[in-house]
Parts: C-alpha cells; sequence; structure tokens
C-alpha cells in the first residue's frame, strides 16, 4: 500500500493526473486535476485499489481528505469512484459537518449520492469522524471556476491556460469576470 507520491506532473486529464517519479508515470484519479499544473512538483497522498481486474491509484491533496475517504469506502454501497467525488465540490470540515447534522441534503449534492447512499453514510459516520483535523485548509483550486467556464463552452485547453492567472482570493463571481477578460485577450 502507497501512502503518497512526491513528483513532477507531467500530464492533466480529466479525472486524473500522471505523476513522474524515478523515470515512471503514475496515473493517480484525482477530484480537481485541474488544481495541478504541467511541471509543478506534487505531493499526493494516494489509495491504491487492487482487484483481481484492477489496480488503480485515487490521489488527494491533504492528509484529512484521504483520512475521510477511507472512512466513506467503509459505507455500504460507496465505493472509490463515487468516494472521490466527495472532494471535487466539498471541503473536510463541510462534508464531516453534515454528517454530524444529519444534513442528507448537502450529501445528496455529490455525484452517484442519492437519498438512500446519503442516509447510510450518515447511519455508517456519525460520530466516528471525531480524530480527522477539520480545520485543516483546503486550497481553492479553481474547480468551480473551471465548471463555469466549461458550462459558458470554453475549451479545457483555454480554461487549462487561464485558471492559473486567476486570483482564487476573490469571489467566483469576480474569478468568471477575470477569467472571460483573459479568455477575450
Amino acid at each position: 500500500m502507497y501512502d503518497y507520491i512526491k513528483g513532477k506532473v507531467t500530464d492533466i486529464y480529466s479525472s486524473s493526473i500522471v505523476i513522474e517519479n524515478n523515470g515512471i508515470g503514475y496515473l493517480v484519479n484525482v477530484a480537481n486535476p485541474y488544481s495541478y499544473e504541467i511541471d509543478e512538483e506534487a505531493k499526493v497522498y494516494l489509495y491504491q485499489k487492487l482487484a483481481e481486474d484492477e489496480n488503480t491509484l485515487y490521489g488527494f491533496k491533504i492528509k484529512e481528505e484521504k483520512m475521510l475517504f477511507l472512512k466513506l469506502l467503509g459505507v455500504k454501497g460507496l465505493g472509490p469512484k463515487v468516494g472521490i467525488g466527495f472532494f471535487a465540490t466539498g471541503s473536510v470540515s463541510g462534508i464531516v459537518d453534515a454528517i454530524e447534522r444529519e444534513n442528507v441534503l448537502y450529501l445528496k449534492k455529490f455525484p452517484k449520492v442519492g437519498e438512500k447512499l446519503a442516509r447510510q453514510i450518515v447511519l455508517d459516520l456519525k460520530g466516528k469522524l471525531g480524530f480527522i483535523d477539520t480545520n485543516v485548509e483546503t486550497v481553492d483550486d479553481g474547480f468551480e471556476l473551471v465548471s463555469v467556464l466549461e458550462s459558458l463552452g470554453y475549451k479545457s485547453q483555454d480554461i487549462n491556460k487561464v485558471v492559473p492567472n486567476v486570483d482564487k482570493t476573490k469571489t467566483i463571481e469576480e474569478q468568471v469576470k477575470d477569467a472571460l477578460k483573459l479568455l477575450l485577450k
């Protein structure tokens, strides 16, 4: 089992990245691939799914995401493909808070999570996540901005060029305006 990998990001795909370490490129499924940049040195915390017909790596920017992901995998009916989706738009603190407050509506916003699965998550995990540090600072990786720009019809390669140049401390509305200005240049 791998804990993490450090290396250079060489490729970015729609749901994964390739990290090169010692001449080997590792394909890692991540929630927000566009939060990484080509040639960036990255440390990614890993979960390896081994099955008879599968050997897949799932990656996380912070250790707390991986810890929560591992707990989510213990929920009946929730696999790694659904579990990684929680971190595309949710933060560790938001997800833990939703589970503790039994906020099924919040949990249903994640891909492939319906009423039944959301209730199962609450049932299985409520009161069992106290060891996860929810005060950890999560990075605004621009995923929401990428989603908005894609919905406006811009191509991924154009979006990837402008997203790193947008100030992520601004509101999403200001980020979209800045990105549109850069796209129209």
